[in-house]
């Protein structure tokens, strides 16, 4: 099967959050599969090459009309393993500081920059003569693919048996733009309805996706329901999901299990694993106190934190909570964001520097500490699509707290019983519901026996990506299927 994936970033070529890990770890995971053939296209940011990675140009260039003119596109591409990355470059679109946005917001002409992607996708990959079977679009940024593909390509013979398939990592994000970015992108006032592009007036990229692509996944099969039966988490496009319902399927996201290895994790101050996690996470703990000018003090409970600082993620509520735990918790936080946020958390550690940490920005190095360091990993959240980081925690023995939502409800189980359980849950994000959950918490973990049980029981679990990767396959597989008839 040839699978073209095309998306907005990918690790390790260019990065804003998880969209590129899923998108760089799927790539890679298909690629080994029996009879696949991968391609991986991504936009040339200005960041993007040097380092491990040489680009070579493809040669040639292709015309890309954007309204009533045209835009040149030309490509490099790199071997990543058995995936062929394709890079789009223009530098009027991507050779920028920031990949969507500068320092005052998102860039004017975001919908420009990304029909410009979305049709050279397709222009390039007949460019190389990759004929795909399935072309696998993720998030507003790739929207217009599937438009594409059934509207202005829909008579194209190279395209006449390649399938569609959309995944939504966070539908809260659609692309919604003005109505004459039609117009700029090549579709005609005919699909300027309700059933097709139209959107409260404008047009809106994902919807565009959701309306023309074969299939439709999300990243857990708990936010696959929330999108369409709670109106709050579809965001306007919960009855466009029910319409859709057949065809949307939730498929849990994945960690990459090299790089999240506690037995061989060169950032930790000792490699540990399920039979040694005790000692291990005790040298980790300490560490981390010692680095941050925490306390050491092992019976103190270490609550970290490694997040964007956003509404989303519900750590307002944490740290209106926080000073009342300070007797008996730590709490190290790693995160960039909310300027609000960050302000209070800073205060806080300030006022409390042998009990509170907080570390603005992203630091890998200090994020394997906090996991591997941390004996709770807190995450409150408002909505969580699927949620990377308590798979993470739990590999490295930190049991999550987390609201019953999205992925957080797939992945994290909580019942009263530590021999059920593998972390700790709340219902809502409330100061209520998580002091009652942390006070439990403090109770527990002085009960040695019951809390190493349920860390025991988080390390077990199997949080690798061959499952939701074979999940993925079959899909495509349908969705191809259905092309040929």
């Amino acid at each position: 099967m040839k699978i073209l994936i095309a998306a907005s970033e990918a690790f390790p070529f260019c990065k804003t959050g998880g969209l590129a890990d899923v998108t760089g770890a799927l790539a890679q995971v298909f690629s080994r599969a029996e009879d696949t053939e991968v391609v991986l296209f991504l936009p040339r940011y200005r960041n993007v090459g040097g380092g491990a990675f040489s680009l070579k140009a493809a040669g040639g260039s292709f015309l890309i009309p954007v309204g009533n003119r045209v835009e040149t596109a030309t490509m490099s591409r790199v071997q990543w393993g058995k995936v062929a990355v394709y890079f789009i470059e223009n530098p009027k679109y991507f050779d920028r500081p920031g990949m969507y946005r500068a320092a005052g917001g998102d860039y004017e002409d975001n919908d420009e920059r990304f029909l410009f992607f979305s049709r050279a996708v397709l222009e390039g990959a007949k460019f190389i003569g990759f004929k795909p079977d399935v072309i696998h679009c993720h998030d507003w940024q790739t929207g217009l693919v599937p438009a594409y593909l059934r509207t202005l390509y829909r008579i194209d013979s190279f395209y006449a048996k390649t399938a569609s398939v959309f995944t939504i990592h966070n539908i809260a994000y659609q692309g919604m733009f003005p109505k004459e970015t039609l117009l700029k992108a090549g579709f005609s006032w005919l699909d300027f309805t309700p059933e097709r592009l139209e959107f409260y007036g404008g047009i809106n990229f994902m919807k565009s996706a959701l309306v023309f692509a074969d299939l439709i996944t999300t990243v857990s099969p708990t936010y696959a329901s929330e999108i369409q039966y709670r109106p709050e988490f579809g965001h306007g496009l919960d009855g466009v999901m029910k319409h859709r319902t057949s065809d949307l399927f939730g498929i849990l996201n994945g960690i990459d299990e090299e790089i999240w290895d506690p037995a061989t994790d060169t950032f930790l101050e000792r490699g540990y694993e399920l039979k040694s996690f005790q000692r291990g996470k005790a040298a980790a703990k300490k560490a981390l106190q010692n680095e941050l000018g925490l306390e050491e003090n092992k019976d103190l409970i270490l609550a970290g934190v490694v997040s964007r600082l956003d509404h989303q993620k519900g750590l307002d509520v944490l740290l209106k909570l926080a000073p009342e735990f300070l007797d008996k918790l730590q709490f190290v936080v790693l995160g960039s964001g909310d300027p609000g946020l960050a302000d209070a958390l800073g205060a806080l550690a300030l006022q409390n520097p042998k009990r509170v940490a907080f570390r603005s920005g992203f630091d890998e190095a200090l994020a394997h500490r906090i996991y591997g360091g941390s004996d709770i990993f807190v995450m409150p959240s408002r909505f969580e699509p699927c949620g990377l980081s308590q798979m993470i925690a739990m590999r490295y023995g930190a049991l999550p707290v987390v609201t019953r939502t999205g992925g957080l409800k797939d992945t994290v189980y909580y019942n009263g019983e530590p021999k059920d359980s593998n972390g700790f849950a709340i219902d809502n994000p409330e100061a209520g519901e998580l002091r009652s959950v942390l006070g439990h918490i403090v109770s527990l973990f002085g009960w040695r026996e019951n809390w190493n049980l349920m860390v025991r029981n988080a390390m077990r679990g199997d949080y690798a990506w061959g499952k939701s990767a074979e999940a993925y396959l079959k899909l495509f597989n349908i969705a191809a299927q259905r092309r040929q008839l």
